[in-house]
């Protein structure tokens, strides 16, 4: 029984490798932080969420 060679099959290249992409010249540019306000909003968001998971717990619990 002979068996025949496998094809050798090569690593498919990524269409986004970061070697294709041109890189602005220069220090990278990074967005702006958030605002005041909404950063006072992510808090009191997340404040709220802690409140309702513990308030749940002690009246669920």
């Amino acid at each position: 029984m002979t068996e025949s060679p496998q094809p050798q099959r090569s690593e498919p290249q990524p269409s986004g490798s970061p070697r294709s992409e041109r890189q602005p010249s220069g220090p990278p540019r990074y967005e702006p932080g958030p605002g005041v306000g909404k950063l006072t909003l992510w808090v009191l968001v997340f404040v709220l969420a802690a409140v309702v998971v513990v308030a749940g717990g002690v009246y669920f619990g």
